[in-house]
């Protein structure tokens, strides 16, 4: 497993990796897509947004947001793409 962008954030990380990565195997490859890992999902995110802002990649984040949105439905998005006028 890989590190965190932010240093401190690293162990909470790992314990989401390892947390997703028994989930994945053990249950959702099973059938079972219950989702178990979230509250880890939601601590690392806290931890990862604050250290984006602490490196002022927040800013650079929204900006790269805004000019390419993801789309809102990937789908139509891709067709729409292929259409000619």
């Amino acid at each position: 497993m890989s590190s965190s962008i932010g240093e401190k954030c690293t162990n909470i990380k790992q314990e989401y990796d390892a947390c997703f990565n028994s989930w994945y195997s053990e249950k959702f490859l099973k059938g079972d897509a219950t989702p178990q890992c979230d509250d880890l999902f939601f601590k690392y995110k806290e931890c990862l947004m604050k250290t984006l802002e602490e490196k002022k990649l927040d800013t650079l984040l929204a900006d790269a947001r805004k000019d390419n949105p993801f789309p809102k439905n990937s789908s139509s998005s891709s067709s729409d793409s292929t259409k000619k006028e």
